[in-house]
């Protein structure tokens, strides 16, 4: 489209420029690695230790995905970390008590972005927080202050929170493919394969899983959010601790890291994809030209839900959520002071429609590793959920058309 006569050398090079970049290079090494993790826990036996224990206090299908629900708003430090971690704590005990592992993937996905943008020690907090300060909102260093104010009209993630508790109890009803899925996995039709079981002759250890995933948390903490650092430190003591009890020499537990890394390869293929065709999309100014088109019949009480519909449109169809952020905060913030539109509400639009992108579009990056780790098919992670996303969008844009 950009130049149809070198469409393969312009997709070479869109390749190269996203393979070049900080950010596919980081992602590979933090998916690489956390697949590398998940393999020896399961190899360890550890992932079993946990849903045993788990399954001591939990009985009932509600309560495993209230606990789900749980474990994600306590892992807030990245979306990444979170979809994966509870994925991987969660996925036994759901196949015992007949949770089908689309849901399982709605609960997790629900709260992974949607909670990073909530609880403000997050990776996404830190960069909106610098587009922020760098949009002249406040001084430099008062960004993280200002997103504070901000949290009560993020609707968007607190609406698609609170509706999983809902979903769990029954409250709202189940629709289409996920309807399905549940009816089949009570009928016990299309059981997941078994992963879980240790790869050596010890006895599953619960401290096994506990101290790697606890070393993930704290040191992606301690070393400033960066989640290379906390999958590096993880699999270090998983070395260790799994080399020290014997559970197997060390080029058997490099032969599992090896096996992880290559378990994910094809959601980064599909995340890779997804970045050229977001490369694609800068190249042609679509994000640019929507937001142009629809500025001049903007007013101050339309000015939220409009933006939020129109630039989660975008998030959904381009699969950028951060792109979008930095190409519409130096438009909408002088139109919302233009406007004398409500400044927080139209951010929290804004914020919110970023959540939506990430939390439906089917090729996003936390669709797809929320479904890897779940074991099902992004695309069938991605349309079980949609009733669900689109039901939290209808609500948040009627509340930000009330509150404006």
């Amino acid at each position: 489209m950009v130049d149809p006569g070198r469409t393969l050398h312009g997709f070479v090079a869109s390749s190269l420029t996203i393979m070049q970049g900080p950010i596919m290079g980081w992602l590979i090494l933090v998916c690489g690695l956390l697949g590398s993790l998940i393999a020896l826990l399961q190899f360890s036996g550890s992932t079993l230790a946990f849903s045993d224990t788990l399954g001591r206090y939990i009985k009932r299908r509600s309560h495993a995905l209230m606990a789900s629900w749980l474990l994600g708003i306590a892992i807030f430090i990245d979306d990444y970390l979170n979809a994966l971690t509870v994925s991987t704590a969660m996925r036994k005990l759901s196949d015992k008590l007949r949770i089908s592992r689309d849901m399982l993937a709605y609960v997790v996905d629900s709260t992974s972005a949607p909670v990073c943008l909530i609880i403000p020690f997050s990776t996404w907090v830190i960069y909106l927080a610098g587009l922020i300060e760098a949009n002249g909102l406040v001084a430099e260093g008062e960004g993280f202050a200002y997103y504070l104010n901000l949290l009560p009209y993020l609707i968007y993630p607190w609406v698609a929170l609170l509706l999983v508790p809902l979903v769990a109890y029954g409250v709202v009803p189940l629709f289409g493919t996920m309807k399905q899925a549940e009816q089949d996995s009570a009928e016990g039709k299309n059981l997941p394969p078994e992963q879980d079981e240790p790869g050596h002759g010890h006895p599953p250890r619960l401290l096994n899983f506990v101290l790697p995933v606890l070393t993930l948390l704290l040191a992606t903490w301690y070393f400033d959010i960066d989640a290379l650092m906390g999958v590096g430190c993880a699999l270090m003591v998983c070395l260790v601790l799994y080399r020290l009890q014997g559970l197997a020499s060390l080029p058997r537990l490099f032969d599992e890291i090896i096996q992880g890394v290559a378990t994910m390869l094809l959601p980064l293929g599909i995340v890779f994809a997804a970045f050229v065709l977001q490369d694609v999309n800068e190249q042609l100014g679509l994000s640019s030209y929507l937001i142009d088109a629809i500025t001049p019949y903007m007013n101050a009480r339309w000015l939220p839900a409009l933006s939020f519909l129109v630039l989660a449109g975008l998030t959904f169809a381009t699969g950028s959520f951060w792109g979008v952020y930095a190409i519409a905060f130096p438009i909408m913030v002088p139109l919302a002071q233009a406007l004398d539109a409500s400044m927080p509400l139209t951010l929290g639009a804004l914020i919110s429609a970023g959540a939506f992108g990430s939390h439906a579009c089917f090729f996003g990056d936390s669709t797809v590793i929320s479904a890897r780790g779940c074991g099902i098919p992004p695309m069938q992670h991605a349309l079980s959920q949609l009733p669900y996303t689109l039901i939290a969008a209808t609500v948040t844009t009627l509340l930000l058309w009330l509150l404006a």
